[in-house]
């Protein structure tokens, strides 16, 4: 009896693996390169960025993604009467997304990620490089002109580990869908 349930319940799973596997859309790949806008919380120090991101849609409400900027704006910041250049070097980091489609065209999201971002202060013929880890979490929109080609905007808030401090950034970018 045993080996009839069994054989039974074999068939019916592999019956049924077409029909899951029909339910279960292919990831849609996505790309976005544009400029980022960082402010820290504690200072006065805006800094700018080019950004770019990768992704896959799992489904249509989760998916994931890289980023990775390059510092483009640095700044200056003086203190106790010494000015120092502020540059921003790098970031990088990955999210979890998720997603809510509005239309076939337009879409918010939020995502909630690590990273690490590494920035280098020279004043006086003396520099220095510091990396600050953070947890980044934030909400955006897409805008899709034709289904495949489109504008995002969106909001990041970096909490830095080890006391960093906090900063927000700002980006705006061409993204397409493959």
């Amino acid at each position: 009896m045993k080996t009839i349930l069994l054989s039974t319940a074999a068939i019916a799973m592999f019956a049924a693996a077409p029909a899951m596997a029909q339910s279960w859309p292919a990831p849609e790949y996505y790309g976005s390169l544009g400029y980022s806008h960082m402010q820290a919380d504690d200072t006065d120090v805006e800094l700018g960025a080019i950004t770019g991101r990768f992704g896959a849609k799992l489904t249509p409400y989760f998916g994931f993604e890289g980023e990775g900027s390059v510092g483009v704006r640095d700044d200056e910041v003086t203190i106790a009467g010494v000015t120092a250049d502020i540059e921003h070097r790098y970031d990088l980091a990955a999210y979890g997304v998720a997603f809510l489609p509005v239309s076939p065209n337009f879409e918010l999201f939020a995502r909630l990620g690590y990273g690490t971002t590494e920035i280098k202060a020279s004043a006086a013929g003396v520099s220095a490089r510091e990396d600050g880890e953070s947890w980044n979490y934030g909400v955006g929109a897409n805008y899709f002109f034709d289904g495949q080609n489109g504008v995002r905007g969106d909001w990041t808030r970096r909490d830095f580990t080890d006391d960093g401090g906090e900063a927000d950034v700002y980006s705006v970018s061409y993204i397409r869908r493959f």
